[in-house]
């Protein structure tokens, strides 16, 4: 676990590539319109909430340029730009929007490169820190698919200077290992949170290996994390649920970085505080039975 400060401080850095980075980081996604799809309802809330996450020393950001699309990385820009020089921005590809809003797979090697080339304009960016392969729901449904053809595509442009690290999301144990069979990977960025404990395995395994797991929906995502113990422990703490959840996942694993994403400049103060919030065994050990409770 070399590339891992080993720290009591749950909101210790650690290691995303050659770039360190606080565990607690922010996720731009709802900055979007409804359904991540078009403008956000106030534009000057978005650029707020971007201003304030870096403020308050947010040092890692995670967008995508089919959020909107393009309206979250053209966000980022205009509130950030030029940016500073500790801040981490990591994207991810592998996907398209359809007139509809709908989110339909781009997997073949010039989508990826039509994709690299979108987050690089739309940011104003030389190249781009991080990028993740997405894996689209629809292929692990029908059972998962080969990833490797898609991945060394992202490597080319790895070799090309497009790209400085990569990384997987949505993405199974095997096509993990399949990737790192291509190219090093700095991250996985899977879902996972306190109800839902399918990559607890996952992420000790990368913990050894220093490499850095991103949970996505850490406070449930479109189905809020809802649970009498979790209110319970909460409220013994002092806290608010969602930070007892923050807290909880930080504590979980050393090799966890968080990206809870809002819209909300008060949402987002209440996040960061999770950092803070010191969870005792007891507290625990009550947490861990909620996605223990799962079939």
């Amino acid at each position: 676990m070399q590339n891992i400060e080993q720290s009591q401080e749950k909101s210790a850095s650690i290691s995303l590539g050659d770039r360190r980075v606080k565990r607690l980081g922010y996720g731009a996604m709802q900055l979007a319109g409804p359904g991540v799809f078009g403008p956000p309802r106030d534009h000057a809330a978005a650029l707020a909430v971007l201003r304030e996450a870096v403020a308050a020393g947010v040092d890692h950001i995670d967008t995508s340029d089919f959020y909107g699309p393009h309206v979250v990385n053209k966000l980022i820009r205009e509130a950030l730009s030029p940016y500073p020089r500790d801040l981490v921005i990591v994207t991810k590809v592998g996907a398209v929007r359809g007139e509809d809003g709908s989110w339909n797979p781009a997997q073949e090697p010039d989508q990826l490169r039509s994709a690299v080339e979108d987050n690089l304009r739309n940011l104003g960016l030389d190249r781009l820190e991080v990028v993740n392969l997405r894996i689209h729901p629809d292929d692990q449904a029908r059972g998962g698919h080969s990833i490797a053809k898609s991945f060394r595509s992202l490597a080319t442009m790895q070799r090309e200077g497009l790209i400085r690290h990569l990384g997987v999301s949505n993405a199974t144990a095997a096509q993990v290992r399949e990737a790192r069979d291509i190219a090093p990977i700095v991250c996985v960025q899977n879902e996972y949170n306190l109800a839902r404990r399918n990559d607890d395995t996952l992420i000790d395994s990368l913990a050894a290996d220093g490499i850095a797991y991103v949970p996505f929906f850490p406070l449930g995502g479109f189905s809020p994390l809802q649970s009498e113990s979790l209110s319970a422990v909460a409220a013994r703490l002092g806290a608010t649920p969602m930070q007892v959840a923050l807290a909880w996942l930080l504590q979980r694993a050393p090799n966890i970085l968080l990206i809870p994403g809002t819209s909300s400049v008060a949402h987002l103060r209440e996040n960061l505080g999770a950092a803070k919030l010191v969870l005792p065994r007891d507290a625990v050990t009550e947490l861990d039975m909620i996605g223990a409770a799962r079939p």
